[in-house]
């Protein structure tokens, strides 16, 4: 029988109100009093934490107890993310739809993380950064920047996603193919003219090309759109650190809803684009052609990690915009905000700049 999820609480030593996590610091802060108190050390062998698993282990569900874990999690209805609760937390609000949800009596079990990248930037730095990136927009309404440099707080969220590694031996069978050029004599209007024509002489291609892989980065989440979410690399994962609890104090996390064999299938994807570019460098020329490629994978393992995000979602006239922006390096994405008034006036001021330079034109000052 599993056993029920304890409740976990960071208690203030000075006035016992809930400390939550200061980005960028090593240490618990009291939002009621100030009071600041350090993360303890992570224990020597906790750093064993992130060692990888064994991919094909996990994959038959038969990892050790030690590797799972039972959390309360709810699916949002409004968007169908997964959202984890905290402590006593029994209602709040989804970070990507801002639909209310309510925790059910029931848990999930899971694969638990074994890192977590902690927040570097606070909320404050984070929307400077998403402010500037509208700013920045050409045609962004300025309501709406206006709105979301004084709107509510955005939301700090870790977000799951898996890393994987891999040792693979890839065959492959192509062509390469070289440049040479030859004088051809062609027809110009009425004219003979010679000129110098490419042509390319292919030659068969066969050997092996091999890579170690090493945490390839696959979100674990359909919250957030993978255009958007991808966009937000680089991340120094060097600066991951064994999970703790005190790490999330005071954000939320998600729960992942892209299990392992799923994000397994698409971190092969991202492996078979990077030995295609190791093929083609192998097979050398000016041109290559791939025919097949057979890839053996071994020394398989993965990690389960959280990663920071800070989010906004605001409705601007009538519509719903989102935000995210890299909690470790500011970097932001989002849906592109579109103003009809500028666009408007844009047009207009190209047609009448058009207007005057014929005008110009007609009447002689412009030659």
């Amino acid at each position: 029988m599993t056993e029920p999820l304890a409740e976990r609480h960071f208690p203030c030593e000075s006035c016992g109100a809930d400390l939550r996590y200061a980005p960028g610091q090593t240490h618990l802060r009291c939002d009621h009093c100030g009071h600041e108190q350090d993360i303890p050390a992570a224990p020597e062998g906790r750093m064993l934490a992130l060692g990888e698993h064994d991919l094909h282990r996990a994959l038959r569900d038969s990892l050790p107890p030690g590797a799972m874990e039972e959390v309360r999690t709810t699916r949002c209805p409004g968007c169908g993310a997964l959202v984890e609760f905290q402590g006593a937390d029994h209602a709040t609000e989804c970070p990507f739809c801002a639909t209310p949800v309510v925790i059910g009596t029931g848990t999930n079990r899971q694969i638990k993380p074994q890192a977590v990248l902690p927040f570097a930037l606070d909320e404050r730095t984070a929307r400077q950064a998403m402010v500037s990136w509208l700013g920045g927009l050409w045609f962004a309404p300025n309501g709406l920047v206006e709105y979301a440099r004084k709107g509510r707080a955005l939301n700090g969220l870790y977000v799951p996603y898996w890393t994987f590694d891999a040792a693979t031996r890839s065959a492959y069978v192509g062509e390469r193919g070289d440049h040479y050029y030859v004088t051809e004599t062609v027809n110009v209007n009425g004219r003979s003219e010679q000129r110098q024509v490419q042509k390319t002489r292919w030659s068969g291609r066969r050997g092996w090309v091999s890579r170690v892989f090493d945490d390839v980065l696959v979100l674990a989440s359909g919250s957030l759109p993978r255009r958007y979410t991808d966009a937000l690399a680089p991340w120094d994962l060097g600066a991951l650190q064994a999970y703790r609890e005190d790490y999330l104090s005071g954000f939320t996390a998600e729960g992942y809803t892209i299990g392992l064999e799923e994000g397994w299938a698409r971190a092969r994807e991202v492996m078979a684009g990077v030995i295609q570019g190791d093929v083609r460098r192998d097979i050398g020329g000016d041109v290559q052609k791939v025919h097949r490629v057979d890839t053996e994978y071994s020394a398989e393992t993965f990690k389960h990690v959280l990663l920071p995000i800070w989010m906004a979602a605001y409705k601007y006239n009538g519509k719903s915009y989102r935000f995210i922006v890299n909690g470790q390096t500011g970097r932001v994405q989002g849906e592109r905000p579109w103003s009809a008034w500028k666009i408007g006036f844009a047009v207009l001021a190209a047609v009448t700049l058009g207007l005057g330079l014929f005008y110009l034109k007609q009447s002689g000052a412009i030659r």
